[in-house]
């Protein structure tokens, strides 16, 4: 699938693992369950790792600087953990590399997922990025606290995860 990167379509170069089958070679995103298998690997790709909404960000707390990628998934639109995963891996646990959200993924969400620090967006076949352009478009202010480096609106507040 391709992914949707600063609004704009772009070619995704990862291989996401198949459940039962062996690791492919090359850049790998593996689900968490798996991250110890994609540790152990013998090649040369980069490992990237998919995570479900379900899931603890502080899992990766110790191998963060050995991963590429990682992947927040939306088991339905409405379910908002994604973000709050996002954010985490972000400003709490400093994550640099590309953070990438998939699933259920609605364009009026873009701009959000851009202020929880997501780079790139996996969207499905045949989708139309005009949508997605215009929705990174639409929104020039915004009052929440954001990871993006910008002038704060407004009475913004940043929450602390304890």
């Amino acid at each position: 699938m391709p992914l949707l990167e600063n609004g704009q379509i772009k070619e995704d170069n990862w291989q996401v693992a198949i459940e039962g089958e062996a690791l492919p070679s090359g850049d790998v995103l593996v689900p968490l369950a798996r991250l110890s298998e994609g540790l152990g690997r013998n090649n040369d790709g980069r490992l990237g790792v998919v995570l479900n909404a379900g899931d603890s960000v502080e899992e990766l707390r110790s191998v963060l600087p050995r991963l590429s990628s990682i992947q927040v998934t939306f088991p339905i639109f409405r379910d908002g953990r994604p973000f709050t995963q996002a954010r985490a891996l972000r400003e709490h646990l400093h994550f640099e590399g590309e953070l990438r959200a998939g699933g259920h993924i609605l364009p009026d969400q873009y701009e959000f997922l851009l202020r929880c620090g997501v780079n790139s967006v996996v969207v499905p076949e045949g989708v139309d990025a005009a949508v997605w352009q215009k929705a990174h478009e639409t929104f020039s202010v915004a009052y929440q606290p954001s990871v993006l480096n910008e002038q704060p609106e407004g009475f913004a507040f940043r929450r602390k995860l304890l």
